[in-house]
């Protein structure tokens, strides 16, 4: 008998996939609902590259893809006869690191020890609300600078993000930002962004010891400049179906406009969302936002309104796409 379901992949290693079915999205139960199978792809899906991290996936197995063995149901170790036919819609799709899908993404910076580069948070912001995925700030180390970093705070939540403070004895601020997690993450796909030396690692063995990860094992020493292998994977955050997923993800910290092209410099203001209510009250058709005088955006820099640090990082960031070429 053949029967077909649905699923997510959570990881792909040299043509296998690592795929958890869903349960219940099918009009009758399927044997493989609800458990982790390896799987191949079928036809062209087997090319490099056509399937992702992150994907949900349409899945079709037989009898011989699987044993009974009392009441419980063992798929083959090896993914024979498990195929996956076909790619659901995406959401988005990232170039680096390569994976499908992605909700969330905590921006994670510290207060000091190393200084925040601001313009480097606000492009990898930029990138994600192009992409259509939410990005929360995550500022640690703040007990070391907490003035500043009640500053940072308060700046990306008036400019209309969720933000948090992280520190040694700031219990609130953890438990704040896991609260928020407990809300907001069932069925979807989170990441942590940050540099080496911010204390992501702690942050996410704090946040989430169900997991069981070593220090090191879902955050390492990215080398600007040089090629990674490293695999990204989706860790559950619980067994229950309609769980969200933790991205092990190299890769976040090395985003660039230029040899990235992700959208164009006409895109850009719409990816700083506190811009949104000014767009198109300024005194010229097209403005830049940049510089012009009757521009409303720049109006509502000088007045307070839009954060000094958030428009210079808008108006470096569209010098770099204005420089990029089309071809």
């Amino acid at each position: 008998m053949t029967y077909s379901g649905y699923g997510r992949v959570i990881k792909g290693v040299g043509g296998l996939f690592t795929v958890r079915m869903h349960p219940g999205k099918t009009a009758d139960p399927m044997p493989l609902d609800g458990l982790t199978v390896v799987a191949h792809g079928r036809g062209n899906l087997h090319r490099k590259g056509a399937l992702l991290v992150g994907d949900l996936v349409e899945v079709s197995y037989d009898d011989g893809s699987f044993l009974r063995r009392d009441a419980a149901i063992i798929p083959a170790a090896d993914g024979a006869g498990i195929s996956i036919d076909r790619i659901c819609e995406r959401k988005n799709a990232l170039i680096r690191p390569l994976m499908a899908n992605l909700d969330v993404l905590f921006v994670t910076f510290a207060a000091t020890a190393p200084t925040p580069d601001l313009e480097t948070v606000d492009k990898l912001i930029a990138i994600a609300e192009f992409n259509h995925i939410e990005p929360v700030i995550v500022i640690t180390k703040c007990e070391l600078l907490p003035d500043y970093a009640e500053e940072l705070e308060l700046l990306y939540r008036h400019a209309g993000f969720s933000a948090f403070r992280m520190g040694i004895g700031m219990d609130e601020g953890r438990e704040a930002l896991r609260a928020y997690i407990g809300s907001n993450l069932d069925g979807k796909i989170a990441a942590f962004s940050g540099a080496s030396g911010v204390g992501k690692s702690t942050l996410l063995n704090a946040l989430f010891p169900a997991l069981h990860l070593e220090t090191g094992e879902i955050s390492y020493r990215i080398e600007r400049g040089k090629n990674t292998t490293r695999h990204v994977e989706l860790y559950p955050l619980s067994e229950e179906d309609g769980c969200g997923y933790l991205a092990d993800t190299p890769g976040f910290t090395m985003l660039d406009f230029e040899r990235f092209h992700f959208f164009e410099k006409e895109d850009l203001p719409l990816t700083f969302r506190e811009f949104i209510p000014y767009i198109g009250s300024c005194r010229y058709t097209k403005c830049s936002h940049t510089k012009e005088q009757g521009c409303a955006i720049v109006e509502a820099v000088r007045s307070g309104e839009i954060a000094r640090s958030r428009h210079a990082s808008f108006v470096s960031l569209f010098e770099v796409l204005k420089r990029k070429t089309k071809w």
